[in-house]
């Protein structure tokens, strides 16, 4: 394992060396140029990102969950991540889990300890009921992680296909997995703070891998969210917008529909485009195995 002082991330930016007798305008531009920095590396990621979205998606169709881990702000976001696929995709809510060192406590109070307790990450998956149809992606800024390696060394011992997303390139963590996610932004604005543009890329991986995983599994029709969940009324009108433009329908048609599937958007969709009941729209997107493109392009409207 490398010392931390060695680890890219740990270096010290000369960008940023007179940050803290600059402007405040000045301040922010600095900021701002690093960020820009971020999304060029995660460009550079996008073929491992996309084997990892395929082996999900593989996963996934064979009743697989996919999970988060990680410790510090690494795991935090995973936690981001996750927390936002049900409401979003109307998935289950354990499809997508997230767990972070020291529990949901450390989501509020930092724990940084927890980081290097190698058997509870053994533990905490042992407790998910880990086993091969799953994906773990491991996310550990600086790629050596003791919590997050120990669950990825847990994870192959039970032939669990892993991902590794981390920021310095030939880490410990890219080394253990199958796929490794390494968008290097180089050193951080303030010395060691992996918060930013290393936080900053792990999110943007993060959404690619859990929308890209969405899309894929027929979630989102053209780019729109058709299993949302109408849980307030914001969402209902975006789900009545939904229903009104893919089916070609009217918002007041597209109310309607919406209404007498219980607020089930792919139904209501197959519903107004194909001027079917709840019952025969049911059977249709099931005999499509749940494919809404495929149900409503079969036969004439």
């Amino acid at each position: 394992m490398p010392s931390l002082d060695s680890l890219l991330t740990e270096q010290p930016n000369p960008t940023s060396k007179k940050i803290d007798r600059v402007s405040t305008t000045e301040l922010l531009t600095i900021v701002n140029r690093e960020d820009q920095l971020v999304a060029t590396a995660v460009e550079k990621e996008i073929p491992s990102i996309a084997s990892a979205i395929d082996a999900v998606v593989e996963h996934f169709q064979h009743g697989g969950r996919l999970f988060y881990i990680g410790a510090g702000t690494s795991g935090r976001l995973g936690v981001l991540d996750a927390v936002e696929c049900p409401p979003t995709f109307g998935i289950a809510s354990d499809r997508v889990q997230a767990i972070l060192a020291g529990g949901c406590d450390a989501m509020w109070i930092s724990q940084e300890d927890t980081e290097d307790d190698v058997i509870a990450a053994q533990r905490d998956l042992a407790e998910r009921r880990l086993h091969k149809e799953d994906v773990l992606v491991a996310i550990s800024a600086s790629g050596r992680t003791p919590y997050t390696l120990g669950a990825v060394k847990f994870a192959t011992t039970l032939d669990v296909f892993t991902v590794g997303i981390s920021c310095n390139p030939k880490s410990d963590l890219a080394a253990l997995t199958d796929v490794a996610i390494t968008p290097v932004v180089g050193p951080e604005i303030i010395t060691g703070s992996t918060r930013m543009k290393a936080g900053t890329a792990q999110k943007l991986v993060l959404n690619m891998i859990s929308s890209g995983v969405m899309v894929r599994m027929g979630y989102v029709a053209g780019n729109s969210m058709v299993n949302v969940q109408l849980t307030n009324e914001k969402l209902r009108r975006r789900a009545e917008r939904i229903v009104a433009e893919v089916s070609g329908s009217t918002y007041e048609r597209a109310r309607k529909v919406l209404n007498e599937s219980d607020g089930r958007v792919p139904i209501a969709i197959v519903m107004a485009k194909k001027g079917l009941s709840t019952t025969k729209a049911e059977k249709t997107l099931s005999d499509a195995g749940d494919d809404l493109w495929k149900a409503i392009q079969k036969g004439a409207p």
